[in-house]
């Protein structure tokens, strides 16, 4: 058999010309479970784009924020989701946490996430919430670490971006 665990080189050479380097990627053929394509192979769903970019063009960094708040709300099963973006481009995602003795929105657990993983500075915030806009608390967290000026994504539980509002503007 020509090559480790019997692929042959031209499969393993079309593995490494699409970009698959890591061995789980290179773990084998298309029908096995484990393999794994770069994500700018997989097309992106039309249906999801038409709906995040109805109200205007978004950043792509900034839709993909919601995306990850709308993915941990409906992961965890919590009222919200957010996400937030350090300045080094990391993300941290979080929801909402009730417990009998502490209590924190989504962007705080987010906040409070990107801080104790040594972040010194916010790009942007999002929020998926059924609500109108972000609390007073919740801009106030994201002020607290990324300034003024940092904006606060509010998006509607489908993702539909709502309102970006600056981490000091008041609401009224």
């Amino acid at each position: 058999m020509g090559g480790a665990r019997g692929r042959s080189r031209a499969w393993r050479r079309d593995v490494l010309r699409r970009g698959l380097t890591s061995r789980r990627a290179a773990a084998g053929p298309a029908g096995c479970p484990s393999f794994r394509l770069p994500l700018s192979a997989v097309p992106a769903a039309p249906h999801m784009l038409a709906r995040m970019s109805e109200t205007a063009p978004l950043d792509p960094e900034d839709r993909k924020i919601i995306t990850l708040a709308r993915s941990a709300r409906a992961r965890n099963g919590v009222p919200e989701g957010a996400a937030v973006r350090d300045e080094t481009g990391r993300t941290y995602v979080a929801g909402t946490v009730a417990l009998e003795s502490l209590k924190l929105s989504a962007l705080q657990t987010a906040v409070a996430m990107a801080v104790a993983s040594g972040a010194t500075s916010l790009e942007a915030a999002a929020v998926v919430t059924d609500a109108e806009r972000a609390t007073d608390a919740d801009r106030a967290a994201v002020r607290d670490v990324g300034g003024p000026a940092t904006p606060v994504l509010v998006a509607g539980l489908d993702g539909t971006l709502r309102s970006t509002v600056p981490a000091g503007d008041a609401q009224g």
